[in-house]
Parts: structure tokens; sequence; C-alpha cells
């Protein structure tokens, strides 16, 4: 019998999931389908009973029903409850777990695709939301020199700190506090590419030889990437793989078997121009 999976969001019709998770079905020989349902605002845990009711085996979870899903899992991993949110939920029985794969899926990238190393590195990540609290346990437990968080408020930025601080030593502020220092991976975590807005940050603020990384795909060279290209920074990636990889960590929670990833990344990147 044909496992079923969906992606849950509200826009959906925009998600690659489906895409990507057929291509590792596919790839692993495992018998699923997978598919997006468009939930309404105000009815995130009936669709999920739903799906669950007519024998669904697991969900990704998108914008904006993260938090509800962190909410409504009877087994949150600590990954999950840190961050408050939960990309990813299995199903067993009356038991509902729940997962965070944002930030490995980031590491991942980072690391193991882009080759940029995180241990005894300066790390920045700009922004102080969901996105923010998904990526901090994990670039954390790569040992970094530095993990700093910047935020257009400090007092959020400051706030990460504290919840965070029995699992990492964070580096917190506004924006202007990061004058006079320069990171050798900065991670743009904010919306600011959706909006097109151009973020204030400090002139000398990328290393020589820094990554510039921004969690948004698709959209070419985004108002950050520019910057820091303008910055003379090379070493340019958006958020297509961190996708691509939150994706396959779901995937082998789900079914046991880890899919190569390579090969959809680079079908579904977009040149950074």
């Amino acid at each position: 019998m044909t496992d079923r999976y969906a992606v849950i969001g509200h826009p959906i019709n925009h998600s690659k999931s489906p895409q990507i998770h057929a291509a590792f079905a596919q790839a692993t020989g495992q018998d699923l389908s997978y598919t997006a349902i468009d939930s309404p605002l105000d009815g995130f845990a009936a669709t999920v009973a739903t799906f669950r009711e007519s024998g669904g085996k697991g969900v990704n979870v998108t914008l904006p029903f993260k938090l509800e899903a962190c909410a409504l899992a009877t087994d949150p991993s600590e990954a999950a409850r840190l961050a408050g949110a939960a990309n990813a939920l299995k199903f067993d029985g009356d038991r509902i777990w729940a997962d965070n794969f944002d930030g490995v899926g980031l590491v991942n990238d980072i690391q193991v695709n882009l080759g940029h190393a995180l241990r005894g590195r300066r790390v920045l990540v700009l922004g102080a939301g969901g996105a923010t609290r998904g990526a901090l346990l994990p670039l954390s437990a790569q040992g970094p020199a530095v993990l700093a968080v910047a935020n257009r408020s400090a007092d959020k930025a400051h706030a990460l700190r504290a919840d965070f601080a029995a699992h990492a030593a964070l580096q917190t502020g506004g924006y202007a506090e990061l004058a006079g220092e320069s990171f050798d991976v900065v991670i743009n975590a904010t919306s600011a590419g959706l909006s097109n807005e151009t973020l204030p940050l400090p002139p000398g603020l990328f290393a020589p030889g820094a990554l510039a990384y921004d969690m948004v795909y698709g959209k070419g060279l985004t108002p950050f990437l520019r910057q820091a290209q303008q910055a003379g920074v090379s070493a340019l990636a958006d958020g297509v793989g961190m996708l691509v990889e939150q994706a396959a960590e779901a995937f082998v929670w789900w079914r046991g078997v880890r899919p190569g990833t390579a090969a959809v990344i680079r079908s579904l990147s977009v040149p950074l121009v």
C-alpha cells in the first residue's frame, strides 16, 4: 500500500516539497505519495486531523503553521521545543511526533554542499525570528568561535540569548553594534529578501573569504546577497540547498532511508544574478 505524506501551509501552491519528495522516493524506491494541502488559517489542527484519519503517515509544515505544529505535538523534539516551531510531524497511533529540521538542513548545506566549515569560525545570523530560532542549536553544535545574532530590535536578539543560555553562548545586539566586527559566515534569516529590503549593515562585516547565505531561495540575487557582492564577497548562496537538505532529513526520519540531494538541488537552483 502506498504511504501518504503531505506538506501543509497557506498559501501552498509555490511549494517545491512535492517535487523534492517525489524525486527522493523515485531515487530510493520508496512507495509513497506526497501532496500539498492548503489549510485555512484557522483550520490547521483540523486539516492535520483529517489527513491522519485518512491514513496519512506524516507531514511537512510551512508558513504560517510551524508554531501551531509544535503546539499540536504530543512528543516534540528538543530542537522543536526550543525553537517553538516544527516543520515536520510523524503520526503513530495517538501520538504526534514533531521535529524541526531547518537548522540541520542549513548546516548540511553550508558545510557539505558549499564546503564552508563552521568549527572555529565567526558566524553571524541576521534576524531573531522563527528561522533563527530553528538554526541556533545546529549551528552552535558545530563549535563556531563566535555565534552572533543581530536584529533591528536588539531586545529580541537579547531574548534569544536568554532563551538559549543553557544550550549555546550567543553574542547578541542590534545591527549598529556590529560596527568594527567581521564574520566568516553571515546568514540572512530575515524576510528582507521577500520585500526587496536592504538591511542596515555596517561596512567591513564580511571577513576575507566569507560566505554570504540568504535563507530566501529562488529569487536570484537578493538585496542581502547584492550587498555582500558589492562588499567583495564571492561566495554567495541562497536557501535552495537548505530547503532540499531539510526535506532529506524529514524523509529519513519518516522512511529510514537517506536520499541523495545534489541532483535535486541542481534542478531547483536559479542563477544568482
